[in-house]
């Protein structure tokens, strides 16, 4: 039991830091499309803010279920229908992204130097949240943290994708590799997240069927 309390505790500690630092990207970035227009910024703004949301809704659900005095079968209801909606919301931030890619066009993309900044920083730190969570679920198999584990590896991996595109963007303004560069960069992003936010909606989709029956 003082273990459960221990494992608690630190998801609680984890979900609460990842809301925290989470929380200023949006606004960076949003700030950040005042000078500069790349269709990946873009799309990473739009896929941050998705995902902020995800993560608030993630750690609410943690804190309410994760109670002695809960029914385990409704904390296991609660916490399929909490990630299915991270997996939906992978899913909107994918198709924001593809949407946008195609909708960009080949004019200056200004300054992407904040968001190129955000991305860097967003790959260190994801990494080490996704380590975190998949520890935190190898110990006591939360289905909260398991998902947040998935997400932070996607984010981890996207945000590598994204610091590359604005690399190129950044260092070749206005040259027809930084327009394509930044076109496929935002179509990789956004298959890997539609693929990682499908396969959550699928298992926790079979999960709320099973305990149906």
């Amino acid at each position: 039991m003082a273990k459960d309390k221990m494992d608690s505790k630190g998801g609680y500690k984890t979900l609460l830091l990842s809301v925290i630092l989470s929380s200023p990207g949006p606004l960076v970035l949003g700030i950040g499309l005042t000078v500069g227009r790349s269709s990946t910024q873009i799309s990473d703004f739009t896929r941050r803010s998705a995902e902020l949301l995800a993560i608030i809704a993630s750690f609410v659900v943690f804190c309410i279920t994760n109670k002695d005095s809960f029914d385990q079968k409704r904390k296991r209801e609660i916490e399929c229908k909490s990630n299915l909606f991270v997996g939906i919301i992978m899913c909107i931030s994918g198709l924001s992204m593809i949407i946008l890619a195609f909708l960009s066009d080949n004019e200056s993309k200004g300054n992407v130097a904040p968001a190129f900044v955000i991305a860097l920083f967003g790959a260190i730190t994801n990494t080490l949240f996704w380590r975190k969570y998949t520890k935190l679920h190898n110990q006591n198999g939360n289905a909260i943290l398991g998902v947040q584990a998935r997400l932070y590896g996607a984010k981890s991996i996207v945000d590598v994708c994204v610091t590359l595109t604005l690399f190129v963007v950044a260092a070749m303004p206005c040259s027809k590799a930084a327009y394509y560069f930044d076109i496929v960069g935002s179509i990789l992003v956004s298959l890997y997240m539609l693929r990682s936010g499908i396969k959550t909606i699928i298992e926790n989709r079979n999960k709320l069927i099973q305990q149906g029956d």
